[in-house]
């Protein structure tokens, strides 16, 4: 397994930033890192890059109206080191049009050009869900009250085949209880009146249930250890950082063991972390040292 990483950073022979037993971040523009990286080398590509928003963030992002013309190279480079098996997940979140209150459809243009341009099969599409997010834009939503806030990005998962590596066993939610007292007293076999054939297979315990395309992740941790670190050090968190959990899931429901992770946009290296609890290998790449530099202390037990 160490091999495996050793050979990855002689490959792009660049010292990393900082290493650990399973992987390696880097600082520098991700999108000439990504170009040393040989192809059909990496099971799985997980980021939330710079979303297109109206207002500039420190962390930096471009227009809606620029934002597909500036993430295309990075795709077709993505799909190159992308292993035939292996999966692409993209969150993105959305943007008002500037003064009024109504969508961009950049992602979903994005999305068209990905498939039809770059050549990834759209697998599956899922929402990412956080329920503590405040209520934004304020101007539409607590000011002017004609619009609900704001709590879902749109994720693309994406392939280079119609057949990528997935396995959603890894990933049970545990039964309900309405669900655990069905196993527990069985129930007749019969047609719904929905037309559903309800068979006495729906008895089989399958150690959980199969959790859906909408993602319910919180994203707060502003009491984390990483956030803890931060602020002792005196060195500014990165301030969209990527839930846990919704990596834990991709990493989970897409790789095995000794796979390969790459987020060419680690910012705080959530993605990294949880890699490496899961003792995948992974690569990061992030432009900010700051956010480099701090992504150090997720690392530190």
């Amino acid at each position: 397994m160490k091999q495996q990483k050793n050979n990855f950073q002689k490959l792009i022979k660049l010292p990393p930033y900082y290493s650990t037993n399973y992987g390696s971040a880097y600082l520098g523009d991700s999108s000439e890192l990504i170009k040393i990286i040989p192809e059909n080398s990496i099971n799985l590509i997980i980021t939330s890059p710079p979303f297109a928003l109206t207002r500039k963030k420190e962390y930096g992002n471009e227009s809606a109206e620029k934002y597909i013309e500036w993430f295309l190279p990075f795709a077709y480079e993505f799909k190159r080191i992308i292993t035939e098996n292996g999966s692409f997940v993209l969150d993105l979140g959305g943007a008002y049009l500037p003064g009024n209150p109504i969508r961009s459809i950049y992602q979903y243009e994005l999305l068209v050009r990905l498939c039809k341009e770059v050549g990834f099969y759209l697998a599956q599409e899922f929402y990412h869900y956080n329920p503590s997010r405040l209520p934004t834009p304020a101007e539409w939503v607590t000011i002017r009250r004609i619009r609900v806030k704001d709590s879902v990005n749109v994720v693309w998962w994406l392939s280079k085949t119609p057949l990528p590596k997935a396995d959603n066993r890894k990933v049970l939610k545990p039964y309900s209880q309405s669900m655990k007292q069905l196993l527990k007293k069985g129930y007749k076999a019969k047609l719904r009146p929905s037309g559903h054939d309800i068979s006495d297979k729906f008895q089989k315990d399958n150690k959980g249930a199969i959790p859906p395309n909408l993602l319910e992740i919180a994203n707060t941790e502003s009491n984390s250890a990483y956030m803890r670190r931060c602020k002792q050090a005196g060195i500014k968190p990165h301030p969209a950082r990527f839930p846990r959990g919704f990596a834990e899931f991709f990493i989970k429901f897409l790789t095995d063991e000794g796979d390969t992770v790459l987020d060419p946009f680690a910012g705080s290296n959530t993605t990294g972390f949880v890699a490496e609890t899961l003792q995948r290998h992974w690569m990061s790449f992030e432009i900010n040292e700051n956010y480099l530099r701090g992504s150090q202390y997720r690392f530190e037990d």
